[in-house]
């Protein structure tokens, strides 16, 4: 049984993307230069439109 779905999937491969580029930006409008903070937005924003994604670590 996979853990994401594929939306999931597809935005966390945009965020990695983007953050290749150098467009990706954080919530304070910063570049972001982190793998793992790249994954860690796509994941974010899966969360928020209801996509099956892991639970945020608290």
């Amino acid at each position: 049984m996979a853990k994401n779905s594929a939306k999931t999937h597809d935005k966390v491969h945009k965020a990695l993307h983007e953050e290749k580029e150098g467009t990706l930006k954080s919530g304070s409008g910063k570049k972001v230069t982190s793998r793992k903070q790249a994954i860690a937005i796509g994941l974010s924003e899966a969360r928020k439109e209801g996509d099956k994604a892991p639970k945020k670590k608290s």
